[in-house]
């Protein structure tokens, strides 16, 4: 896996994935930036979002749940000073579907933490990361 970061003036870069994406990264306007993209540490969050949630709806799938939607809603808090790590993360599912089983769900959200997400086992070394979540009938 591979990633190029360009420098694209201010505080603002162009992160190009291995795969041929890009996402355009700024940071806040009170450190230079023009508010073009998410910031660098927003972006880690989403990722470990997406790949959580990637986790889950395949895991229900597999377990032949019929899944319609999920989200994950994730709140994080940062250490006062530098290098400003997070220190705490919560991610809330809300998972959509017909007659979804709620164990099945429960279980879907602690593999994936436990076993299968490698940025929430990576992280989970040095962050407190927590999980609910909410079912919705579709």
């Amino acid at each position: 896996m591979k990633a190029r970061i360009k420098w694209n003036g201010n505080v603002s870069f162009l992160a190009e994935s291995g795969s041929g994406h890009s996402v355009l990264m700024d940071g806040a306007p009170d450190a230079g930036g023009q508010n073009l993209g998410p910031r660098p540490m927003e972006m880690l969050l989403m990722g470990l979002g997406g790949c959580s949630s990637f986790d889950v709806v395949l895991i229900l799938k597999k377990s032949r749940q019929d899944v319609t939607d999920c989200v994950a809603e994730i709140e994080a808090e940062r250490a006062e000073v530098d290098p400003k790590v997070f220190t705490r993360i919560h991610m809330h599912f809300i998972v959509t579907g017909h007659n979804l089983n709620v164990q099945q769900v429960e279980r879907a959200i602690h593999l994936s933490a436990e076993k299968y997400c490698s940025a929430s086992i990576m992280l989970k070394s040095t962050v407190n990361i927590t999980h609910d979540f909410e079912i919705v009938n579709a």
